[in-house]
Order: C-alpha cells, then sequence, then structure tokens
C-alpha cells in the first residue's frame, strides 16, 4: 500500500506528513514528505490547550480549548495531507493518523489527541487509522514509545545488525534498542529539545536554541543538573513513557539564558547516557533522529557519551519525517491486525495490535 502518515509534536512547528510503500512488515520505498508549519495564531491555540490539559489533568469538564486545538489540528492535517497527495499524483490507500497530543497519563490510562479523523476521511477520501495508543493503555501498557516497530523495519531495510539503537530527539528522548535476535527495548529517556525550546520562548529568545549557539556559549550548573537527574523517572527500570510537562524549570530561574540551555543541554545528553547504561547490551551504533540531530552541541555530548553516534540523515533516512514514516508504517499493520506494541517496549503483558478505523462516509467526502 501507499500509507501516508502524519505527525505533529510538542515542539508545535507544524504537521509532519510523509508517504511510505509498505505493507506494515517491510518498508518497500518513499513517497514525498513534507512540513506544513502553523501560524504563529495556530501555535498559540494549541499552546493554551496544552496548558489547559495540564491544568485539567483528567478531572472534571473537558476544556473548551480542546475543541478549539482540535480545529487547528484538522485544518493543518488537511494542508498537509492536500500538499502531499498533490506532489505524490496520486491518493494514498490508508493514512495513518496520530493527532496533537496535549495530556499523557498512562497511569490512569489517559493521553489525550486531539484532532478528527472521521473529518479527514471525509475530506480525503481515504481510510484513516488512528487512536493508536488506547489499547495498549488499556491493556495495562505505557502507550509510548509507538515507534520501535518502525526502527526495527528500518534497520532490517539498512542490513545494519543489532544490537543496535534508535535515538529519537523531539520534545521527549526516546530510545529503541534492537537486539542481534530482533529483541525489541524501548523507553522514553527523559527531556530533549522541549525544555530547551520553552527556556528559550519564555526568555523571548525565539523558539528554540538555533545551532546550539545559546548551549556553546554557556557554562553547565553542576549542581543543578544533578538535581534534575534526581527525578523519579530515572530511578525506573524498563518501559515508561513521559509527558513534556513533567519536569519544572523553576530551578532554572535565577540562570543566565546561555547557562539555563547549556545545562539543559547536557541533562538531555546525561539522561540518555543514563538509559544506556540499562539497555540489554550496548549497542554498536546509536542512530539519532528528530529535531536535536541538527544541535551540533548536544550530538557532541552524545558522541563524547555514547561512543558511535550518527545522524540519521548521514545514514540517508529522512531524519525529520521518522515519525510521520513510522505513524504509516503502524497504519498498515494495524489494519494488518500486526502487534503495535510489545512487552519490551510499553510493558503490555504480550504484544498487541491496536488503531481504529475510519472509512470516508460516502455522503460527505469530497474531492481534495
Amino acid at each position: 500500500m501507499l500509507v501516508m502518515g502524519y505527525m505533529s509534536g510538542t515542539s508545535l512547528d507544524g504537521v509532519d506528513v510523509a508517504l511510505v510503500e509498505t505493507d506494515g512488515e517491510r518498508i518497500d520505498g518513499y513517497g514525498p514528505c513534507l512540513l506544513v508549519p502553523f501560524s504563529d495564531d495556530e501555535r498559540a491555540v494549541v499552546v493554551r490547550a496544552t496548558h489547559e490539559a495540564l491544568a485539567w489533568d483528567g478531572h472534571g469538564s473537558v476544556p473548551s480549548s480542546f475543541a478549539e486545538a482540535g480545529a487547528v489540528i484538522d485544518a493543518g492535517y488537511l494542508r498537509a495531507g492536500r500538499a502531499a497527495i498533490e506532489q505524490a499524483g496520486r491518493r494514498p490507500d490508508l493514512v495513518g493518523f496520530h493527532g496533537q497530543t496535549l495530556l499523557h497519563r498512562p497511569r490512569r490510562q489517559l493521553s489525550v489527541q486531539v484532532g478528527d479523523p472521521q473529518a479527514l476521511a471525509d475530506v480525503l477520501d481515504v481510510p484513516v487509522v488512528a487512536q493508536m495508543r488506547q489499547d495498549d493503555l488499556r491493556a495495562g501498557g505505557e502507550g509510548a514509545p509507538l515507534v520501535p516497530a518502525y526502527h526495527a523495519a528500518l534497520a532490517a531495510r539498512m542490513g545494519l545488525p543489532g544490537p543496535l539503537a534508535f535515538l529519537n530527539l523531539g520534545g521527549v528522548a526516546n530510545v529503541t534498542w534492537i537486539g542481534a535476535d530482533g529483541e525489541l527495548v524501548a523507553f522514553d529517556t527523559g527531556p530533549a529539545n522541549g525544555l530547551i525550546d520553552l527556556i528559550v520562548q519564555q526568555r523571548g529568545a525565539g523558539r528554540y536554541d538555533d545551532g546550539g549557539r545559546l548551549a556553546a556559549a554557556g557554562q553547565v550548573d553542576a549542581r543543578i543538573l544533578a538535581d534534575l537527574l534526581a527525578h523519579e523517572h530515572f530511578r525506573g527500570k524498563g518501559p515508561r513513557s513521559l509527558d513534556r510537562y513533567d519536569f519544572s524549570l523553576d530551578c532554572l530561574t535565577d540562570l543566565a539564558l546561555e547557562d539555563a540551555v547549556a545545562t539543559l543541554t547536557a541533562f538531555t545528553v546525561e539522561s540518555v547516557a543514563l538509559a544506556g547504561r540499562s539497555l540489554p547490551e550496548p549497542p554498536n551504533a546509536w542512530i539519532v533522529c528528530g529535531g536535536g540531530c541538527h544541535n551540533p552541541v548536544l550530538m557532541q555530548g552524545l558522541r563524547d557519551r555514547l561512543g558511535d553516534c550518527r545522524a540519521a540523515g548521514d545514514l540517508g533516512l529522512r531524519s525529520d519525517f521518522v515519525e510521520a514514516e513510522a505513524m504509516a508504517f503502524l497504519a498498515a499493520r494495524s489494519v494488518r491486525g500486526l502487534p503495535l506494541t510489545y512487552p519490551g517496549t510499553t510493558g503490555v503483558k504480550a504484544p498487541l495490535t491496536g488503531g481504529t478505523l475510519w472509512r470516508p462516509q460516502a455522503a460527505s467526502a469530497a474531492v481534495v
């Protein structure tokens, strides 16, 4: 099938969309990929909904801002889908829809993503698979990370032997370890770009640490770094997941921006190093994808601590679109009833499929 996958992450840059030729087991080829940015007004709507989601925390009436954020996501996904279909010159057979995460509380089986897969199915006139976390959560899993099955398929496509690690540096960092026998171990290692982006935005210095320049100009505060690494998340073992907002920036209030960013960058590096020590076996190489692979200070820190650490783009992968590609791959697995999550990736008791299929409603399907 030609499958289109979507991802809009906590960085709120916009909507990533990518097309993949796949049967949910192999990757047979790629179609177009692109980023459709959010406007400042759209981003503000989603940020407000995210803040209200944290205050709500699953208790009481759902904030009205969720619907407003959902409308922004629907519009962005539709723009991205139309652009990708135009570039591909054909309509995909299936769509994998992630939506925008506002809140993730796995211990209460709560993970909130906004966006309307039925509306997308109707307008694009293509079946849509969404809600890929919910079955895992109901079965006692963490509901995240979702991408390990796709990482394993990428490793197989490239002929890379295990043990191997994929490290995604988005708002949160997560690792997938692939053993020589295909065993999968995965978990969120800690914050990646999310906290750095937040403090840069709070200080009015832009949206992110462009090129790692702020981190390069600052000094790491060893005491604050140690306090951050004392968080209970790092005492956990096995599958575990994070919300971007599980960590506070309050401890950085008295630091200059450059020192705060340097400390948070070191925090990402050290939390990944901690994760590496808990893997079943040291990987032959680390393949790094996501926005963080464009930060040279972060990448050099990882190389210093991990050894062979390669940006996914250097291996011919579309490093900024791996998660969107994964949503396409997982959608194909879902319609075939193949597992999306595993005991070693989310803590679910047995390999589990997931996702709900929305078919276009003939009466409302429209020409793209």
